[in-house]
């Protein structure tokens, strides 16, 4: 789900009154984006206790250097970034590696999204749904097993939806490599998933 106009320049209220010590307008940032950041470190780690450490830290540091936020990015970018290197650090320092939950592929936005998948699995034969629990266990131990750059430029295209200009920015390199990192995870996510596909037959898993 991507930012509108309106949001960024919200946010940026929000981030200039809590500047002038209105600390109530921070709240409504931690408010409107807590959930979000939540489920995006429950997608780099396993451990779903430390999610809520690891956001509330988050928002604590994005809190100590909002004088540094510009406004050159979305707020949401600067914050995926903070998000991100948090819970590499806190991972680090545990001395694991970041990973992706297996319950990443199940978790969507409350919207429309949500409903559609509903109805497509609605009439899902058993043959189907252990088909497709076979594809998402593939998927995530492909996940498991790339670095950890490919895995988090893919996580923030194709499961937060980002723009490249905007992974660009939360990883901090050129677009160029977002768009290397991004098809070299595809390719070898396409490359163990392809034989599971290709068993399948009468159309859609």
């Amino acid at each position: 789900m991507q930012n509108t106009p309106e949001d960024s320049n919200s946010d940026w209220e929000c981030v200039q009154r809590t500047l002038a010590g209105d600390q109530r307008a921070y709240g409504l940032l931690v408010l409107k984006y807590q959930r979000r950041i939540q489920r995006l470190i429950a997608r780099m780690v396993r451990d779903t206790d430390l999610v809520e450490d690891i956001a509330q830290e988050t928002f604590i540091r994005a809190y100590r250097a909002l004088h540094q936020f510009r406004g050159e990015a979305q707020f949401y970018t600067w914050l995926y970034r903070i998000a991100v290197n948090t819970a590499k650090k806190f991972l680090h320092d545990l001395h694991r590696d970041p990973t992706v939950s297996e319950s990443f592929l199940a978790i969507v936005d409350d919207d429309e999204t949500s409903s559609n998948k509903k109805e497509q699995t609605a009439g899902a034969t058993p043959e189907s749904v252990l088909a497709a629990k076979e594809i998402a266990a593939v998927v995530n131990t492909v996940m498991d097993a790339l670095p950890t750059d490919l895995r988090q430029a893919l996580i923030l295209r194709e499961i937060e939806g980002l723009s490249y200009e905007d992974i660009a920015a939360t990883m901090g390199c050129p677009i160029g490599t977002v768009r290397s990192r991004i098809f070299r995870a595809r390719e070898a996510v396409s490359e163990k998933i392809k034989p599971l596909l290709d068993k399948q037959t009468g159309g859609r898993w």
